[in-house]
């Protein structure tokens, strides 16, 4: 995978992390509070300006109420 592949599927996660927590009504701050992150990092995930850890995506699904594998589902289906 080079660079700009890397680059589109930053932006790709960054995308579906902000839809999937709109579709489900969630503030940043309320999305925080569910998975234990705070809502900076969210939104610097959101803009692409923080990568996860797989960690990280696991509680951020739990905290949208989805799993990890429809995620990452829709994340590939975006690009």
């Amino acid at each position: 995978m080079d660079d700009d592949e890397i680059k589109k599927v930053r932006e790709r996660f960054a995308t579906t992390l902000r839809r999937k927590r709109n579709e489900a009504n969630l503030s940043q701050e309320e999305l925080g509070f569910r998975s234990g992150l705070a809502m900076r990092f969210i939104s610097m995930l959101e803009t692409n300006r923080r990568q996860p850890t797989i960690s990280t995506i696991a509680v951020l699904c739990d905290g949208l109420g989805i799993s990890m594998a429809d995620f990452m589902t829709e994340m590939e289906a975006s690009g």
